[in-house]
């Protein structure tokens, strides 16, 4: 079985390493030291099971469990955490798979032969537990790979029937999102400026009138102006008042 480890330090995936060379039965096919490189990996490996740091800088380990959840084929997640007692209750309460640092081989030989993967009901429990609710990445596949677009850098998000055109500094992509999901998560960092669209507030430049009469925001880092709707006007020039 391949086996992923992830972690933000070098020797605990060194350690990681060693003992699965003492298990034949696995075989580690990578390591990463975060989140993103994390998914990029599994999209490639397609590993059967990941050992999963939870505090690493950048995506944590909780949130890269979401999107890998998500894969075609997820593979089993392994927490590896040092975490309180208190934590480590709240997921065994959710059923997912943890291992407390230091590790020993033993208890690894235990956790690989007894791993399972996320199903929705836990992925549920870690949406509305330990996982933050805010992602800071979005995740969309591109063919054979996986695009990762960091939050930070999303200019728009605008709804077209199913899909919904995520605009961000170098280019855009498609996601399988309701704008409405994506408004609740992202609200204090987006808003709406039409039924169909969400801006990012760090990225807004201004408001300007059309010929017709009609008013567009402007964005930063893009060419184009999205429309205004009469409902969402007074919120925009609120907002400008305020910056």
């Amino acid at each position: 079985m391949k086996v992923l480890i992830v972690d933000d330090e070098k020797p605990a995936r060194d350690r990681l390493r060693s003992l699965l060379e003492e298990m034949p039965v696995y075989q580690c096919c990578g390591t990463a030291g975060n989140g993103v490189e994390a998914l990029r990996m599994a999209n490639a490996e397609q590993p059967d099971i990941v050992l999963l740091d939870i505090r690493m800088p950048g995506m944590d380990g909780l949130e890269a469990a979401r999107h890998l959840a998500r894969l075609d084929k997820p593979p089993a997640v392994i927490f590896t955490t040092a975490y309180s007692d208190h934590a480590l209750e709240a997921f065994e309460a959710h059923a997912v798979g943890y291992l407390l640092k230091p590790i020993s081989k033993d208890r690894l030989r235990q956790a690989l032969a007894s791993a399972g993967t996320l199903n929705r009901a836990q992925l549920a429990n870690l949406d509305g537990a330990q996982v933050p609710q805010t992602r800071t990445h979005l995740c969309a596949r591109l063919g054979d790979r996986l695009e990762l677009i960091p939050i930070a850098q999303v200019l728009y998000f605008q709804a077209d029937q199913k899909y919904v055109t995520v605009r961000h500094q170098q280019g855009e992509m498609l996601i399988e999102e309701s704008l409405k999901s994506l408004e609740k998560e992202f609200g204090d960092q987006f808003l709406r400026v039409h039924r169909n669209a969400l801006v990012a507030l760090a990225h807004v430049a201004g408001l300007q009138k059309t010929p017709t009469g009609h008013f567009q925001v402007l964005l930063y880092d893009c060419s184009l102006a999205l429309e205004v709707s009469r409902r969402h006007l007074g919120n925009v020039r609120r907002f400008l008042r305020e910056i």
